[in-house]
């Protein structure tokens, strides 16, 4: 399969730039998420890269009638509309096992949004992990693997370094893309 999906890679264009750091444990961020086709290329990658992420999905599509490939692929299905304890169980999980990579795309969806959702930041910072990113830039066709961020640094501080990084990056529809998003939340009072 990796050689399969190196071929392919190469046959359309795309290319690595940085490597997965050699940890045990991590939550990879994917963006942009501006098309269905972000998923393939993501899954392709991960076989040419030999690496085996679980990614926490919409329940229905995990749950429906590829149920068992995507959970092969590590689909674990979510329902968006109770995500209370989404963080928890996640941490749980992931404490749980020795080896856990989690792959998360923190727009959340493909159309352009205001504000990432943080979830990969409260999952990495409870579980004292670090958060990868890695940008899909459809304008350079290069799929870019960047430094690990520690949580411990604080929300600003990684939402600052992940806006440098993905600075300049461009999804297959650019316009649903925007580093302005990457920003802490609104906090009340």
């Amino acid at each position: 399969m990796c050689k399969v999906a190196r071929g392919l890679l190469r046959l359309a264009g795309w290319r690595f730039a940085g490597d997965v750091p050699n940890l045990p444990k991590m939550v990879l961020i994917g963006a942009p998420h501006t098309s269905n086709w972000d998923f393939v290329l993501a899954m392709v990658a991960l076989f040419a890269l030999q690496v085996r992420v679980y990614w926490l999905g919409k329940h229905t599509f995990v749950n429906g009638p590829l149920k068992p490939l995507l959970r092969w692929l590590g689909g674990v299905a979510v329902d968006r509309r109770a995500a209370s304890g989404v963080v928890e169980q996640t941490v749980d999980e992931m404490q749980r096992r020795e080896q856990f990579l989690l792959g998360l795309a923190p727009e959340g969806t493909r159309s352009l949004v205001r504000r990432w959702k943080m979830g990969f930041f409260y999952i990495a910072q409870a579980a004292s992990v670090p958060i990868v990113p890695v940008a899909l830039d459809y304008g350079r066709k290069t799929i870019a693997i960047g430094k690990p961020v520690n949580p411990e640094i604080g929300e600003t501080a990684v939402l600052a370094q992940l806006r440098t990084f993905y600075d300049g990056v461009q999804g297959k529809y650019p316009h649903q893309f925007s580093v302005e998003s990457i920003q802490p939340r609104l906090r009340n009072g």
